[in-house]
């Protein structure tokens, strides 16, 4: 986790509002569009924004991360959520007067965390690559999941069950922890490799818990069986028939957030989601 400035910061800062369809959503993002709209500091466009402002929970915070994703190095995100408390959000509701003036007060500060970049190979030949904020699994469809792991060139495992997920850091808190994995902060470069239901017996051996994979190294997915495979990428599904390989890396690019006075630690983050004020 990174914190640096923009330098220039005398121009005209271009903001994006997105909001999901929920009305506490529409009506926060109104009120931010008639007020930025007056203010001759900002300009709103959706177009090659400075900073995108989320409006709803972390799913549409995801949204707005895949509709940015190829202007990551100069796109920075705040979230101000309208239901429960998001995990990459900053601001409630109720905080948008104070989200304002810092928005004002903004010197371009920014912290940046891990991503994670899938290719996925066919057997035809094909090719896809895609980029997670939180996480990329895969499952097949048919029957059981038989594919071999390699970790920096050494086979691991082949594992036999439900399916893998691989996790960025701010990932693991996600679907991640539900299957058991680790919670990892986001200064820790890194990818969490975690088994969905795996079959272990005296027969099928595999890991068993979830493995923590450095920035250098490559995790390497290889299906021992044909037929129907879906591989989720955040909340985007895929299909796919034959897969040869998948490919996991953390990525050279990172999410910048805006690095506001309400910017809220991980820890803190980790501590309101899971186990409120009652500590």
């Amino acid at each position: 986790m990174t914190q640096t400035n923009f330098t220039d910061k005398n121009k005209v800062t271009k903001v994006a509002i997105i909001a999901n369809g929920k009305f506490q959503s529409k009506k926060v993002a109104n009120k931010l569009f008639s007020v930025l709209r007056d203010d001759e500091a900002f300009y709103l466009t959706k177009k090659n924004p400075d900073i995108v402002i989320s409006i709803g929970g972390d799913g549409m915070l995801l949204s707005a991360f895949h509709a940015y994703e190829n202007e990551l190095n100069r796109v920075r995100f705040v979230g101000i959520h309208t239901g429960h408390l998001g995990f990459y959000t900053d601001y409630l509701d109720n905080q948008v007067d104070e989200f304002l003036k810092n928005l004002r007060a903004d010197k371009g500060e920014k912290i940046s965390y891990p991503i994670l970049d899938v290719k996925v190979n066919l057997v035809d030949g094909r090719e896809f690559t895609a980029t997670a904020l939180n996480e990329v699994t895969i499952k097949r469809i048919e029957k059981t999941m038989v594919a071999d792991v390699v970790v920096n060139k050494i086979r691991m495992e082949r594992f036999r069950g439900d399916g893998l997920l691989v996790a960025t850091p701010t990932g693991s808190t996600a679907y991640n922890k539900s299957l058991g994995g680790a919670i990892l902060h986001p200064s820790f470069e890194a990818l969490q490799l975690t088994e969905i239901a795996s079959l272990n017996n005296r027969v099928f051996r595999t890991v068993g818990s979830s493995m923590i994979i450095p920035s250098k190294d490559k995790i390497e997915l290889l299906p021992r069986r044909t037929g129907s495979y879906v591989i989720n990428v955040d909340n985007k599904t895929y299909h796919f028939r034959n897969v040869e390989q998948v490919t996991y890396q953390l990525s050279d690019r990172k999410i910048n957030f805006m690095a506001t006075p309400w910017h809220t630690s991980f820890w803190q983050r980790v501590k309101d989601a899971f186990i409120g004020d009652d500590v």
